[in-house]
C-alpha cells in the first residue's frame, strides 16, 4: 500500500507541474485543460495499479495501457488522442529534468486507416440528372429558367469531369472557345490537365450559355465567369452550389446529406474504375499528384462488392448463419 501511496502522491504532482505549464505558458483553454486532466489521469491510474509512477514508466507500461483500450473497443482516433497527451506530458517531465528519456518515443501511433469516401450509386446519379433536366422543362422564364439551367450545367459537368468544386466555379467565361469538346483546368499547385467532356454536359453548357448571352443581349453586364453569381460580378460560391445541389436531393428523393459536389466527384471516379477504366487515367482526369490518392477509390470497390458476396452469394450466407 505504501508504493501504491507514494506513486499516487508522485503523480498527482507532476500533473499538476505540466496542467500549469500549459494554462501559463501555452494559454490551455479550460476544455483542453479538462481534457489533458483526463486522459493523464486515467493513465495515471492505470500505472498506479502496476505499482508504477509518471518518473518510472516504460514504453512497455504505456504499450499495455494502449492494448488495453483497444481490447475495450476503444477508436484509433480516440487512442491516438490519448497517445498524444501522453506524448506531450513525457516531453514536459524531459524537457524539465523530472525524467532522463521519453518513454513515448519509441511508440508508434495507432493506424487509423483511410476512412472511405461517400459515394453515389449510378442510378442516384442518374436521378438527379433527371430530376434537374427536369426542372429545367418545368421552369418558366427569367431568373427561375437561369437557375435551372445552370444547376444543371453544373451536374452535367461535374459528374462528367470530376473536377474540384473550386474548379468548376471557378471555370472562365471562356474555357470552351477553342474547343466545346475538352477543357483546359488549371490545379492544384498551378499544374494544367485536360478534361474531355460527354454530348450531354456540352449540350448542358451550350443551353446555359445562351441563357447568359440572352440576358447581357438586353442590357446585363458580361460576367468573366461561366457560372456567375446573380449579380455577375462573382463566380457562383461553392456554398450557394451546395444548397441547391441538396435542393436537387430532395426534389429527387435522395437524402440531402449524402449529396455534395464532393460526393459527385468521388461518383465520377468510382464509376469510371467500375466500368474498366485504369487507374492512371482516372488519376489525370482527377488532378491528383500521387496515384496512392486515386487508389482509396478501388478500396471502395472492394468494399462493395465484399458486401454484395455477403448478402447474395448462398454460400456466404450459409457461413453467417452458422457464425450467428
Amino acid at each position: 500500500m505504501g508504493t501504491k501511496g507514494r506513486s499516487g502522491r508522485s503523480n498527482g504532482a507532476e500533473l499538476a507541474l505540466f496542467l500549469d505549464m500549459l494554462m501559463a505558458e501555452r494559454g490551455a483553454a479550460a476544455k483542453t485543460i479538462e481534457a489533458y486532466t483526463g486522459d493523464l489521469s486515467e493513465f495515471l491510474a492505470f500505472l498506479a495499479t502496476k505499482r508504477r509512477t509518471a518518473r518510472d514508466a516504460s514504453a512497455d507500461s504505456v504499450r499495455a495501457y494502449l492494448a488495453g483500450l483497444s481490447r475495450k473497443g476503444l477508436a484509433p482516433t480516440s487512442r491516438a488522442r490519448k497517445l498524444s497527451a501522453l506524448r506531450q506530458f513525457f516531453r514536459f517531465l524531459l524537457a524539465e529534468g523530472i525524467r532522463a528519456d521519453d518513454p513515448c518515443s519509441a511508440i508508434d501511433s495507432p493506424k487509423l486507416g483511410r476512412p472511405l469516401p461517400k459515394l453515389l450509386s449510378l442510378a442516384e446519379v442518374e436521378s438527379l440528372l433527371e430530376t434537374a433536366a427536369h426542372g429545367v422543362e418545368q421552369a418558366g422564364e427569367g431568373s427561375a429558367r437561369r437557375r435551372a439551367l445552370r444547376i444543371y450545367a453544373l451536374l452535367e459537368t461535374l459528374y462528367a469531369t470530376g473536377l474540384r468544386v473550386s474548379e468548376l466555379i471557378g471555370l472562365p467565361r471562356g474555357v470552351l472557345v477553342s474547343d466545346d469538346q475538352v477543357m483546359t483546368i488549371k490545379g492544384k499547385g498551378g499544374r494544367e490537365r485536360l478534361v474531355p467532356l460527354n454530348d450531354s454536359a456540352r449540350k448542358a453548357l451550350a443551353d446555359h450559355v445562351a441563357a447568359l448571352a440572352a440576358d447581357e443581349a438586353q442590357g446585363r453586364a458580361r460576367s468573366p465567369w461561366l457560372f456567375p453569381s446573380g449579380s455577375g460580378s462573382q463566380h457562383l460560391t461553392r456554398q450557394r452550389f451546395g444548397q441547391e445541389l441538396k435542393a436537387l436531393a430532395i426534389a429527387a428523393g435522395i437524402e440531402p446529406s449524402r449529396v455534395s459536389p464532393h460526393v459527385l466527384r468521388h461518383a465520377f471516379a468510382s464509376h469510371l474504375l467500375e466500368r474498366g477504366a485504369d487507374l492512371r487515367t482516372v488519376q489525370q482526369l482527377l488532378g491528383h499528384a500521387d496515384i496512392s490518392t486515386t487508389q482509396i477509390y478501388t478500396h471502395v470497390i472492394e468494399e462493395r462488392l465484399r458486401r454484395l458476396v455477403e448478402q447474395h452469394h448462398p454460400l456466404a450466407q450459409v457461413h453467417l448463419t452458422k457464425r450467428s
